[in-house]
């Protein structure tokens, strides 16, 4: 009796669902996303409706997650956070998707006097603190989103470019390869169809790191007043007017804290159970 073949990536969604933990992270980044699109519109307040009256209300029925200082509805405030964290977060893997992979492959490809001139442009990028970005673009353009989205541009994208032109570098010289060069591929068929599908593994594995590292940044930027500013409801500005009032009211705080950590932690289980599911010879 014949057996169907499975496909590569059939092999790879079969050993993730087996790693309980990757689907939970799967599930709940998905239930994330429904919730930040689908949610503020949803619900019977806008996410910077102020009413002086309900000021600093506990969670109830009425406000399931409480209200801030100004009467706002803290549970609209969480889910309109989540569309901006999760598009500084996605902003984030498109960059490292199309600036990281392109110039890492090409670098790894090329190789020579090229591939040392753009990796040492690498490494001046990489050295430079993001801080330093946020702070010189802040003097140009001012705080808030778009500060933010230009310095993921700038820095985000290097540490997916080393890790494909590593990728490159160990399989440019494979059979495969060879062979194709002889039936007279061109470089960039070679690249695009043969070398950068092969390096898909790490190139998925560090894009699903690389959003939660972006929505962290986005926060904590936010949080010291470098990244979005009032009224715009990211978690880092719930979480920095939480800090005002935490001893009194601090269930202000704990909504969009919580809001951070399970969203990190669902993309780290995530990218860990594809890590295992690309490469079965890295687990222990």
């Amino acid at each position: 009796m014949k057996t169907k073949s499975k496909s590569y990536w059939q092999d790879v969604w079969a050993r993730l669902k087996k790693d309980p933990l990757a689907i939970l992270g799967l599930v709940i980044i998905i239930l994330i996303v429904l919730a930040a699109v689908f949610g503020p519109m949803l619900s019977p307040y806008e996410y910077d409706e102020q009413d002086f009256m309900v000021s600093n209300d506990p969670p109830s029925l009425e406000h399931f997650f409480g209200t801030d200082i100004f009467g706002r509805d803290l549970l609209v405030r969480v889910l309109y956070g989540a569309r901006i964290s999760l598009a500084v977060g996605f902003l984030a893997s498109f960059i490292n998707l199309f600036i990281g992979v392109i110039y890492g492959g090409i670098s790894g490809f090329v190789g020579g006097r090229l591939d040392n001139l753009l990796m040492r442009i690498v490494d001046v990028v990489y050295s430079v603190p993001t801080m330093i970005y946020v702070i010189l673009l802040m003097v140009v353009v001012g705080p808030g989103l778009k500060s933010i989205f230009i310095t993921l541009g700038i820095s985000y994208w290097a540490p997916m470019a080393r890790i494909v032109r590593a990728e490159i570098l160990r399989l440019k010289n494979e059979e495969f390869i060879l062979a194709a060069r002889v039936i007279g591929a061109s470089p960039k068929r070679i690249l695009f169809r043969h070398l950068l599908p092969n390096a898909m593994g790490p190139i998925l594995v560090s894009l699903t790191f690389s959003i939660p590292s972006a929505i962290f940044t986005e926060a904590f930027l936010s949080f010291v007043g470098l990244g979005v500013s009032a009224p715009m409801a990211s978690w880092g500005v719930l979480s920095s007017d939480a800090m005002r009032a935490l001893a009194v009211y601090p269930y202000q705080l704990f909504f969009p804290a919580g809001a951070i950590s399970i969203t990190i932690l669902a993309f780290n289980f995530l990218g860990d159970g594809l890590r295992d599911a690309l490469d079965p010879k890295l687990r222990k």
